[in-house]
C-alpha cells in the first residue's frame, strides 16, 4: 500500500505537513480577528486550554484511526466496519468540508497574491474595491489553486512533505520579520498589552464557545485531512508526540500572528474589533506609513500565502486520495480533476465580494454572500458535524482499544501510564458534549 500510495519520508516531514495543514489563514487571518473581537488576551488564554484539552485528543483519535486504516477517509470508516450512517456522516462530509472549503478558501489565497504585488509595487487598493474586481480576483484565485495542484502532483515525499519543509520554516522566518517591525514602532506597546495582559471580565460563554470552534477550524479536524495524512504514517512514530507537535506549531503560529498585527493596529490608531477586514484592510493601510514599508507588507502578506497553500494542498489531497484509493486514478488526474472541480465551484464564491449583486447580497441561515455561507456551512456547522461523528464512531462503535492499540505501536506506555484512560474519557464523554453545545450555540439553539 506504501508504494502506490505514497509515505512520509521522515517523522518531521509528516509533523510539517500535517502542522502545515493546519496552520493557515485560520491562525493568521481568522485568529488575530476573533482575538480583537472577543477581548484580546482573555480570548487567548481561552483558545491555549480548548486546544490542549479538547483539540490535541482529538487529534490523536485522527492519526489513530487514519494510521489504524491505512486508506482515505471514507474507506477509513467502511474499512473499519463502520455501517453507511457512520460512513456518510464521518467520510463523505470530511471529504465534502475539504473540497468545499478549498472552493473558497483559494480565493481569499488569491487575494494574498494581490497583496503581495500591491504591497511590492506600493500601489494600494482599498479592500472593497479589490474583492470586488473579478478581473483580479479571479485569475489570482486560479493561480492560487494552480499551485496547489502542481505541488500536490508531486507526491507524498515528492510534493507535500518537500513543500512543506521549505514553507513552514520559511513562515516562522517571515513572521518574526514582521513582530520586529511590528513591536518597534512607536505605540506598538498599548497593543502589545492589549493582546497578553488579560482581562478576565472580558470572558463570556460566547467567548469559550468562539474559542473552541477557533480551535477545530485552526487545527484541521473534522476536515480529514488528518485521517488521510496519518493513513501515509509508519506504524511507529508517535502519536501523542505528534499531536503534540501539530498543535504546539499551530497554536505558536497563531499567537505569533497576534503578536505581530496589535502593536500595528494600535500604533496607528485603528481597531482591533475590525473583524474579517482587518488583516487585508487594516494592515495594508499601515504598511505604505511605515519606513521600507513596501517590503514589510509584501513579507507580510507572502507568509499569509505560505499559510493558505500549505492548508490547500492538504484539502486536494483529502479528496484526491479518494479518487487513487477507490477509482485507481493517477495521482496527477486526480488531483487537476479537484482544481478544475473546486475552480468551477468557487467562482461564485470569488464573485460574492462585489463583482455579483446576486452572489454577493445571496442570504442562506443568517450569512450574507456565498463566500461567508460556504464558511458557515462548511467551515464550521459540518466540520463540527465530522469531529462529534468521529469521537462517537471510536469512543462507542469502533472497539475503542483498537485506537489504543495503534498509539501504543509508537507510544509503549500509553497504557500503563493511565493517559489510555484519561484519553478514552475525552474522546467518549467531554468532546462530544463540547461539540454539541458549540453545534447548538452556532445554530442559535442555546
Amino acid at each position: 500500500m506504501a508504494n502506490t500510495r505514497g509515505e512520509w519520508a521522515s517523522k518531521f516531514g509528516f509533523i510539517f505537513a500535517a502542522a502545515g495543514s493546519a496552520v493557515g489563514l485560520g491562525n493568521v487571518w481568522r485568529f488575530p480577528y476573533l482575538t480583537g473581537q472577543n477581548g484580546g488576551a482573555a480570548f487567548v488564554l481561552i483558545y491555549i486550554v480548548c486546544v490542549m484539552l479538547v483539540g490535541v485528543p482529538v487529534l490523536m483519535n485522527e492519526m489513530a484511526l487514519g494510521r489504524l486504516s491505512g486508506k482515505n477517509v471514507i474507506s477509513t470508516f467502511s474499512d473499519t466496519g463502520a455501517k453507511k450512517i457512520w460512513v456518510f456522516f464521518g467520510g463523505v462530509l470530511a471529504i465534502s468540508v475539504s473540497f468545499f472549503v478549498l472552493s473558497y478558501y483559494c480565493v481569499i489565497a488569491g487575494w494574498t497574491i494581490g497583496y503581495m504585488i500591491t504591497s511590492l509595487t506600493n500601489t494600494p487598493i482599498p479592500f472593497k474595491e479589490f474583492v470586488a474586481e473579478g478581473t483580479y480576483v479571479i485569475p489570482l484565485f486560479a493561480l492560487a489553486l494552480l499551485t496547489t495542484v502542481i505541488i500536490v502532483i508531486g507526491g507524498i515525499a515528492g510534493g507535500i512533505e518537500k513543500a512543506n519543509k521549505i514553507m513552514m520554516p520559511t513562515l516562522f522566518i517571515l513572521l518574526f520579520l514582521v513582530i520586529f517591525r511590528s513591536v518597534t514602532l512607536p505605540g506598538a506597546g498599548a497593543g502589545i498589552a492589549y493582546y497578553l495582559v488579560p482581562d478576565f471580565s472580558k470572558i463570556t460563554g460566547l467567548t469559550v464557545l468562539t474559542a473552541l470552534t477557533q480551535s477545530f477550524f485552526s487545527l484541521g479536524i473534522g476536515w480529514g485531512i488528518i485521517v488521510t495524512y496519518s493513513s501515509y504514517l509508519p506504524k511507529n512514530q508517535s502519536i501523542i508526540k505528534s499531536s503534540l507537535w501539530v498543535g504546539g506549531m499551530d497554536t505558536a503560529i497563531a499567537l505569533l500572528s497576534g503578536l505581530m498585527i496589535f502593536p500595528a493596529v494600535f500604533a496607528f490608531g485603528k481597531q482591533p474589533d475590525s473583524g474579517p477586514t482587518l488583516v487585508f484592510e487594516v494592515l495594508a493601510n499601515i504598511f505604505p506609513k511605515m519606513p521600507l514599508g513596501n517590503i514589510g507588507g509584501f513579507l507580510f502578506f507572502t507568509l499569509l500565502f505560505f499559510a493558505a497553500i500549505t492548508s490547500t494542498i492538504s484539502m486536494v489531497e483529502v479528496v484526491g486520495s479518494w479518487l487513487i484509493d477507490e477509482k485507481k486514478w493517477s495521482r496527477k488526474k486526480a488531483a487537476t480533476l479537484v482544481g478544475v472541480a473546486a475552480f468551477v465551484i468557487g467562482l461564485p464564491s470569488a464573485l460574492s465580494n462585489g463583482s455579483s449583486d446576486f452572489f454577493t447580497k445571496l442570504e442562506f441561515l443568517g450569512q450574507v454572500g456565498v463566500l461567508n455561507i460556504m464558511d458557515f456551512v462548511f467551515g464550521i456547522i459540518i466540520m463540527l458535524i465530522v469531529v462529534l461523528t468521529t469521537c462517537l464512531y471510536t469512543g462507542w462503535v469502533l472497539d475503542t482499544n483498537k485506537i489504543i492499540n495503534e498509539i501504543e505501536l509508537g507510544d509503549p506506555n500509553f497504557k500503563d501510564s493511565g493517559l489510555s484512560k484519561l484519553w478514552t474519557v475525552f474522546i467518549r464523554f467531554v468532546c462530544p458534549i463540547v461539540i454539541v453545545i458549540v453545534v447548538l450555540s452556532v445554530l442559535g439553539l442555546f
